[in-house]
């Protein structure tokens, strides 16, 4: 198969230092070594437009646009279109331009879209170019279920999201060749909610730059003071991250500073909203914002903490912590896309009396909580290599390519 691939995504893929940019970073990186790639972006802020000129050493060409729309005017547009809020969000006719004149002058045989949002910029596609739908997650599913547990006009909004993104996401499926998901839990629950099947709704997991992640590696020590280190990571303005946080550090740290009384509990991301730096103010907590390198943090963490109530699909907090050889606590919601069996490679727990009573065993027993560590390595060693998990990308685009052609 001759010809390039189209890639759209809704944040530049570049560098890989946030969830969604690590999935889309390494597609982007797998993608370069099948065929030229060009690049249909946004940038949140001038921080990310500045990574556009070390992006283009992996493409082809690329349109990096700043996302300038407000929420207001885009829930505005969204209402009054009947789109999906998330989808209006994301719009921007320079792109769609860019879309088209791309398609039209260069010898485009795959289209790969990264996440719902940019599905919209995708034209009818001639039979002989793929259109790969890389989902990551079932949002839709997501805004059901904080629908269900909101009131008042933000209930309201969550609810029609829900509504409103699954018809979207259901015709996206219906024209796209290929249809991927993080999970198969996720790619399970999408075929159960279209009558689309197994053969168009995959699933590509995400993996782990062991070579980075990797307790024998360079990086700064940290040197938080005296006391066990309990350590959560995470972009600190996603609604998942913070409830998290909220829980741990006002229900389950309390319930372990009573047998620890100089515990420590490190919130270690970027962009803490002021409920997270308030929690900063909290007994035992650590809220350190950015930090240049996380891998001291986790390195220097007795246990890593995952107590996510709302999760889709697969966590790179926890793949990154079980990395590093660290003892990993995890929701049932955060550890549910991972392939790892518990109190073998991490430890699942339900609510925050069950957090405080596993994690106060592994303070009490640093041999186990070493050999859990170690073996959540070795597992993600066998089963989450960027290289392991993308391997079946070059023959989901031309090989669905292929058979759209001949049908």
């Amino acid at each position: 198969m001759t010809g390039e691939i189209l890639f759209l995504c809704h944040r530049i893929p570049f560098p890989p230092d946030r969830g969604d940019k690590i999935r889309s970073f390494h597609l982007l990186q797998r993608l370069a070594e099948i065929a030229p790639v060009h690049v249909g972006c946004f940038a949140d802020d001038s921080r990310d437009m500045g990574f556009a000129d070390e992006m283009a050493t992996l493409t082809a060409s690329q349109s990096v646009l700043m996302r300038d729309r407000s929420r207001i005017v885009a829930g505005l547009s969204g209402l009054m279109r009947q789109q999906p809020l998330l989808v209006a969000l994301f719009d921007h006719p320079a792109l769609h331009a860019w879309v088209v004149k791309t398609l039209a002058e260069r010898p485009i045989a795959a289209v790969v879209a990264y996440s719902a949002q940019m599905a919209h910029f995708v034209p009818m596609l001639p039979p002989d170019i793929c259109f790969l739908m890389d989902f990551v997650d079932f949002d839709s599913a997501k805004y059901a279920t904080y629908g269900k547990q909101g009131s008042g006009p933000m209930g309201w909004i969550n609810r029609r999201e829900g509504r409103v993104l699954l018809d979207f996401e259901r015709a996206v499926a219906a024209r796209a060749n290929v249809c991927t998901f993080v999970s198969e839990a996720e790619a399970a629950m999408f075929r159960a909610a279209t009558d689309e099947g197994a053969e168009k709704i995959v699933a590509i997991s995400n993996g782990v730059a062991l070579d980075y992640f990797d307790p024998a590696a360079s990086f700064p020590a940290i040197d938080h003071g005296q006391g066990p280190l309990l350590v959560f990571t995470g972009q600190m303005d996603y609604r998942p991250n913070i409830e998290a946080v909220e829980s741990f550090a006002r229900e389950t740290l309390p319930a372990i500073r009573a047998v620890h009384p100089d515990a420590w509990f490190a919130i270690v991301g970027r962009s803490p909203t002021r409920a997270v730096q308030a929690l900063g103010r909290l007994p035992g907590v650590i809220v350190t914002g950015g930090v240049p390198d996380v891998r001291g943090w986790l390195a220097a963490a007795d246990v890593v903490v995952a107590p996510l109530r709302i999760a889709r699909g697969i966590q790179n907090k926890v793949l990154e912590a079980m990395a590093m050889a660290r003892p990993v606590v995890a929701s049932p919601e955060a550890a549910e896309g991972i392939d790892a069996i518990d109190d073998m490679h991490l430890l699942i727990a339900a609510d925050p009396p069950e957090e405080a009573r596993k994690i106060c065993a592994l303070l009490a027993d640093p041999q186990r909580a070493g050999a859990l560590g170690r073996a959540a390595r070795l597992r993600v060693e066998e089963r989450y290599r960027w290289s392991t998990t993308l391997r079946a990308l070059p023959d989901l685009l031309f090989g669905a390519s292929a058979g759209s052609r001949a049908a």
